[in-house]
This record gives structure tokens, C-alpha cells and sequence, in this order.
């Protein structure tokens, strides 16, 4: 993964990003853009401590994920990493994990959007899910992401998040580069489009 870099907008009113990620559970949530990954650590930060989380990518993709690159915005406990041979392999592992109950988040990465129909059945898997977790764990988490290139498009999800780094600037020779991103919600059933600048501590500046 690459970033580049800019230091926060100071004379805007910050919120903890983790306030805007508040996603609902039981669904399936798309993200997208090139930073989705570091987008899906700071989601899988918010799970219980040591909570199970599978993370489903293709086996044949030269950038795999390791784990320890996650250290800087979620513990790796509880992470359990799944290579599949095809998007129709991932798919599969992802609604069985889904529908056990037995883990607080699953992350599909795709090399495509995915259609209406397969992605119905995962909201079916997170909601039968959910509500076996509810009787077996102390918390009630379960909740799907499917990562896709881009500007995403799967049909049907319960939102659709958006992370880029953000464009570099000039700071002073002695102040310290920090990293920066943009996060567009570009979609959701109960939310209108927004957008927000969050630096390295994970405050979130809404762009008016």
C-alpha cells in the first residue's frame, strides 16, 4: 500500500472516525477505493478484542496481506486469513462463515462488484448469523465487508465507503509528515453522501 501524506485541516471541527464507522451489523457493506484495506483494519478495530475475523483474498493476486501490516490500526488476534483459487470460492467460504455465527466480521476481497443475487444471499448469511452470535457470544457482532477496485458498484449493499490518501502537500521543512486520507460515504439506506478528511490520529474533518 502507498500514501501520501498532508497535515489535517485544523480549522475544522474533528469527530472520532470510529462515531462515523458505525456500521449496521447483519449486512453487507461495500468498500472501494485504494486505501479500502486500511479502511476494513480500522472496521475490524471496532470488533471485540481477540473476536474472530475471517479475511477471504484470491490466492493468485501478487499483493497479498500480511497480518502484522494491520498492527497500526487493529490487533491481529483473532485474524485468520483464507486464500481461494476464484471469486466463486470466496463467495462460498464467506456465506458459511457468515451464517455460523462464529465470527464477529468477515472480509471478502473481489476483483469485481458483485451481482444482486449473490449479495442478497450474504445479507441472508450476516442476519441468520447474527442472530445465532447473539446466543453464543457476549457481543452481537457480525458484519460482512466486500472490498471491489475502484469506485465499487455491487448492487444492493447497506452502504458504500470510499478511501483514498489524500493529495500531498508542502509542509515546513520541520514539521512532522503524517498520513491522511479522504473518506466519501458514497452510498446508504439510512444516510445521505458525505465526505471527510481523516489524518493519523483517526479524526474525522467533514468537507462541506
Amino acid at each position: 500500500m502507498s500514501f501520501q501524506f498532508t497535515a489535517p485541516p485544523q480549522s475544522l471541527d474533528a469527530q472520532p472516525l470510529a462515531q462515523i464507522l458505525r456500521l449496521i451489523p447483519g449486512r453487507m457493506h461495500e468498500l472501494c477505493g485504494p486505501a479500502r484495506r486500511v479502511l476494513a483494519a480500522w472496521i475490524m478495530a471496532q470488533a471485540p478484542m481477540g473476536a474472530p475475523v475471517i479475511w477471504i483474498c484470491p490466492g493468485w493476486k501478487g499483493d497479498r496481506l500480511h497480518p502484522h501490516a494491520l498492527c497500526d490500526w487493529a490487533s491481529p488476534e483473532g485474524l485468520i486469513m483464507l486464500e481461494t483459487a476464484r471469486d466463486a470460492e470466496s463467495l462460498g467460504c464467506a456465506e458459511e462463515a457468515l451464517r455460523s455465527g462464529a465470527v464477529a466480521l468477515v472480509v471478502m476481497e473481489l476483483t469485481n462488484p458483485l451481482a444482486l443475487t449473490p449479495l442478497r444471499r450474504l445479507h441472508l448469511a450476516a442476519e441468520a448469523g447474527l442472530e445465532r452470535r447473539r446466543t453464543r457470544a457476549r457481543d452481537s457482532t457480525v458484519l460482512g465487508l466486500v472490498l471491489t477496485p475502484e469506485e465499487g458498484g455491487t448492487a444492493g449493499v447497506e452502504s458504500r465507503w470510499h478511501l483514498a490518501p489524500r493529495a500531498a502537500s508542502q509542509p515546513p521543512h520541520s514539521a512532522l509528515v503524517r498520513p491522511a486520507w479522504t473518506l466519501q460515504r458514497l452510498r446508504a439506506r439510512m444516510e445521505p453522501p458525505a465526505s471527510w478528511h481523516i489524518d493519523a490520529g483517526l479524526q474525522a474533518y467533514k468537507i462541506t
